[in-house]
């Protein structure tokens, strides 16, 4: 398994909000760029960023192509690089569709903070990556966690990150890095 062989989507709808209600949150600024550079920095294929919601799509084609067509890419070409593998989408279902279009076979796999049953662990997923000549997505989500309906429609759940105390909220930027190094690493 090649790095190329996996994606990122982060999914801003269908989400929960604080209670447990599906629904949309905003994009932020701060995943656009760090989300897409951790991507980069790993060689993974694209970073999707999940919103049907027409303003925030707006909002996310802005920024990208600030960094990525016009003054922001002469000024930072790095940035320019990492944006350059970034999308914006209105579902997982157009996520696969792209890819399935472009010849690859994809298994969708979304993270939880929460653990559920028939999780995979890092090291069986690593196993099974490594084993299957698929295209895999790792899915996160954002507000409160993806809904229930991701779960439904999804191949493997990735276990949670485990912590060292009872506090339960790291940043989808946080997770997402401790997410793919712990999966692409050789440790």
């Amino acid at each position: 398994m090649s790095e190329n062989d996996i994606s990122i989507a982060l999914v801003h709808h269908p989400v929960l909000n604080k209670k447990g209600e599906t629904g949309s949150s905003a994009v932020t600024n701060l995943d656009i760029h760090d989300i897409a550079r951790l991507a980069r920095t790993y060689g993974l294929r694209k970073y999707y960023i999940v919103t049907p919601l027409e303003d925030q799509k707006g909002l996310v084609n802005t920024i990208i192509e600030h960094w990525t067509v016009n003054k922001g890419g002469k000024v930072n070409p790095d940035r320019k690089k990492a944006l350059e593998i970034a999308e914006v989408v209105d579902s997982l279902e157009d996520i696969r569709k792209d890819l399935l279009n472009n010849g690859f076979d994809p298994v969708f796999v979304p993270t939880t903070a929460i653990y559920r049953e028939n999780c995979k662990s890092f090291v069986e997923m690593k196993k099974i990556m490594s084993e299957e000549k698929k295209h895999y997505v790792l899915i996160f989500g954002t507000a409160w966690g993806l809904a229930e309906e991701v779960f439904g429609k999804s191949d493997y759940v990735l276990e949670p990150v485990k912590r060292n105390s009872d506090y339960n909220h790291l940043s989808v930027r946080t997770a997402a890095a401790i997410i793919i190094d712990r999966l692409l690493s050789d440790r």
